[in-house]
C-alpha cells in the first residue's frame, strides 16, 4: 500500500550545532524569549529587525524566512507567526504547522528544530502548542502516490523535526496523542484514496492489518454469516456485484475502560455506481470515496488504540459494492432487515441507508452500547443544504450533539445539527412494508428522511448520525492536507471521546 514517509518528531533540550533550520514560534504581541533572544544576538539583531513590524506576525502561519550569517551554526532561521495571542487555538496552531510544512517542502528542507519560548496571553500549555504545530506538519506532509516513476522524488524524504519547549516541559504525552491522531487520519485518508480495484469487499480485510497491529480485534462476517444473521439489507445492496458484501467488527478496550462500549458504525460502499438506478458519469467519478464513513471509523480506532486511550469502542463497517447486473437490487423489492422490519426499496442509489440499517441494528443488539455514532457519505441534499462549510448532524441526544459540535469547532471539522423529528416518519410509510426506503420526493430535503429511517434500527439507544457527504474529498491543497481524501470525522470524534473521558 502506498505510504508517505512518517515524519520523525523528537524532543530536544537545546539547539544543536548540527541544526540547519531553526523555526521560532512567535505571536504578534510577545517579544522574544530567552532562546530566540540569544539566537537574535548571535545573528547581530537581524531576527528582531525582521520582526519589528508586529503586523508581519499577526497572520497565523506566515513564515519569515532568513538566511543566517555565516558565523551562525544554523543555515536558515524561520519565524513562524502564530497570530495574535488571544486568537491562538489548537486549530490555528495545526494550520500554522501545515503552512510551515508546505514552506519547508517548497525550500527542499527535510529537517527543522522548532523552538518555543514561554508565550504570554496564550491559554495553552507549551507542550500542546508544540504538538499541535507538529500535528499540522504531519497532516500537510501526507502524500498518496502510486506512481512507479516519480518526479521530484526528493520531496518524499522523511521530515525530521526536533521540538524544544520551556525548561522542564515534558513533551512525550502530547506527542504520543498527536502522533496517534495523525496515524489515524493518514490511514483513513489512504483507505479513501485507494482506487476501487485495490480496495473492495474481497480485499478490505487485508487493509485492516494496522488495526490488528495496534491491538484491535478484527472479526469479518462473511456472506454466509450475514445471511445467518438476517442482514438481508446489506446483502441486497451487494447482490449486483461479483464481490459479495462483508461486515467488519472491530473491538478495542483500553486499560481501565468500562464494560459498556461506544459503537461507531461506518458506511463502507467501496464503489457506488447507483445500481440499476445508475448514476451519471460525472457523479460516479468520486464514488470510490463512498466508504469515507468506514475509513473514519478505522482511523478513529487507530488513533485511540495507539495512544492507549482507556476507552471501550466497537467499530462496525458495512462493506459492499453497489453495482448493476442481472442479480442487482431492484426498485420495489421488499427486504426483511436484520431487525425483522421490512423495507420497500425505490431508488437503488440510496443504498447507504440499507447498509447502515443492518449495521446499526447489529451494533445495538449485540453490544448494548452506551451510544451509537454512525458516519456516512449519505445524501446529496445535506450538501445542497449546508454547502461546503458544515456536515450534517442528527441526534436523539442534544447534549451529545452539542459536545460533538464543540469538538468539531476545536479541530476544524464543523457540523450543524439538523432536525430529527417523528413527523418525518409520515413520509416513510409504505402500504406493503414496515417502511419505505425513502420519502417519495428525494429532492425534498432527503437528509432528514434518511435520518428518520435509520432511527428505526437503533433500538432506542442514544444515537448520532453524521452525514458527511461532500466532506470526504478535497479538490485542492489545503493547509492541513493535499488534494484528495480528508479523513473527515476522525479528529472530531477523537476530540469528543477524549474530552468526554477527561470531563468524566
Amino acid at each position: 500500500m502506498p505510504q508517505s514517509p512518517v515524519p520523525v518528531f523528537e524532543a530536544a533540550d537545546g539547539i544543536s550545532a548540527e541544526t540547519s533550520v531553526v523555526v521560532i514560534l512567535q505571536t504578534a504581541e510577545t517579544g522574544f524569549g530567552p532562546r530566540a533572544a540569544a539566537l537574535d544576538a548571535e545573528m547581530g539583531g537581524i531576527l528582531s529587525r525582521a520582526c519589528s513590524d508586529s503586523a508581519a506576525l499577526a497572520d497565523s502561519g506566515t513564515c519569515i524566512d532568513l538566511i543566517a550569517p555565516q558565523a551562525v551554526s544554523a543555515r536558515r532561521v524561520i519565524v513562524l507567526a502564530l497570530g495574535k495571542a488571544e486568537a491562538v487555538s489548537a486549530l490555528s496552531l495545526a494550520r500554522a504547522g501545515g503552512l510551515l510544512a508546505a514552506h519547508l517542502e517548497g525550500k527542499g528542507e527535510c529537517g527543522a528544530t522548532l523552538v518555543l519560548d514561554p508565550i504570554a496571553g496564550v491559554d495553552l500549555p507549551g507542550a500542546e502548542i508544540l504538538s499541535r504545530v507538529a500535528l499540522g506538519m504531519r497532516l500537510r506532509r501526507y502524500r498518496f502516490d502510486m506512481r512507479n516513476r516519480r518526479q521530484g522524488a526528493g520531496s518524499d524524504r522523511t521530515l525530521r523535526v526536533q521540538l524544544i519547549g520551556a525548561a522542564g516541559t515534558d513533551l512525550t504525552p502530547a506527542l504520543v496523542r498527536i502522533n496517534a491522531i495523525a496515524d489515524g487520519v493518514e490511514y483513513a485518508r489512504t483507505l479513501v484514496n485507494l482506487p476501487p480495484n485495490h480496495l473492495h469487499p474481497d480485499s478490505f480485510h487485508d487493509h485492516l492489518e494496522p488495526l490488528r497491529e495496534a491491538g484491535i480485534d478484527v472479526e469479518i462476517l462473511d456472506p454466509a454469516g450475514l445471511k445467518e444473521l438476517g442482514m438481508n439489507a446489506i446483502l441486497a445492496v451487494g447482490s449486483g456485484s461479483v464481490r459479495p458484501p462483508r461486515v467488519a467488527v472491530l473491538r478495542y478496550r483500553g486499560k481501565g475502560a468500562p464494560s459498556q462500549p461506544m459503537a461507531f458504525v461506518g458506511k463502507g460502499a467501496c464503489f457506488d455506481s447507483g445500481g440499476l438506478c445508475i448514476k451519471r458519469g460525472e457523479q460516479m467519478f468520486d464514488m470510490k470515496a463512498d466508504m469515507g464513513g468506514a475509513a473514519a471509523v478505522v482511523g478513529l480506532l487507530i488513533a485511540l488504540a495507539r495512544q492507549g486511550s482507556p476507552v471501550h469502542a466497537v467499530g462496525i463497517l458495512g462493506i459492499a459494492e453497489n453495482m448493476p447486473s442481472g442479480t442487482a437490487l431492484k426498485p420495489r423489492d421488499i427486504i426483511t432487515t436484520a431487525s425483522g422490519q421490512t423495507v420497500e426499496v425505490f431508488d437503488t442509489d440510496a443504498e447507504g441507508r440499507l447498509i447502515l440499517a443492518d449495521c446499526l441494528y447489529y451494533a445495538a443488539s449485540r453490544f448494548n452500547p452506551s451510544v451509537i455514532v454512525d458516519l456516512a457519505t449519505l445524501t446529496y441534499s445535506v450538501m445542497r443544504g449546508l454547502g461546503s462549510i458544515f456536515a450534517g448532524l442528527f441526534s436523539t441526544d442534544d447534549a451529545i450533539a452539542s459536545q460533538m459540535i464543540a469538538a468539531g469547532e476545536n479541530v476544524g471539522e464543523r457540523f450543524w445539527q439538523l432536525p430529527l423529528d417523528r413527523a418525518y416518519d409520515e413520509g416513510l410509510q409504505s402500504p406493503f412494508a414496515d417502511l419505505r426506503h425513502h420519502a417519495k420526493d428525494m429532492e425534498d430535503g432527503d437528509a432528514p428522511y434518511a435520518a428518520a429511517f435509520l432511527r428505526h434500527f437503533t433500538e432506542d439507544r442514544p444515537w448520532v448520525h453524521l452525514d458527511i457527504a461532500g466532506k470526504e474529498l478535497a479538490d485542492k491543497d489545503r493547509p492541513l492536507g493535499r488534494e484528495g481524501a480528508t479523513a473527515f470525522g476522525v479528529q472530531m470524534l477523537e476530540e469528543w471521546v477524549q474530552s468526554g473521558r477527561t470531563a468524566s
